[in-house]
């Protein structure tokens, strides 16, 4: 019995679709970030390459933020980062407290006294 060719069609199987993100390869969430750029007004018009560029920025400055209160965690015995270690990591860098010199206050929480 000779076997009948199916058409290529029918071999085909329906690609799943593919989010932004993962094809910049990037975690922060580049649609949000698009929809938010569109809902604020921020231009009349944007580019299809801003929200991923702005991703990719804000990836990059949380990535290296991270890395540095981690650091600090470590330098301290702690195996968690908390707030401290990220305002003491944003008060210490220059170019990190020039950034945020307005929002500094904002991580200025009580933190809560270890219980004993």
């Amino acid at each position: 019995m000779a076997k009948k060719k199916q058409s290529a069609s029918v071999l085909k199987s329906k690609k799943q679709p593919v989010s932004r993100s993962a094809r910049a390869e990037l975690q922060f969430p580049v649609g949000r970030i698009d929809r938010f750029l569109r809902e604020g007004k921020y231009a009349q018009r944007l580019s299809s390459t801003t929200p991923v560029f702005l991703a990719g920025v804000l990836e990059y400055l949380v990535s290296n933020i991270l890395d540095l209160a981690g650091k600090e965690a470590r330098s301290n015995g702690k195996a968690r980062i908390g707030p401290e270690h990220v305002k003491k990591v944003i008060e210490r860098k220059k170019q990190l407290r020039l950034f945020f010199h307005n929002n500094i206050q904002s991580l200025d929480v009580e933190m809560p006294k270890p219980k004993k």
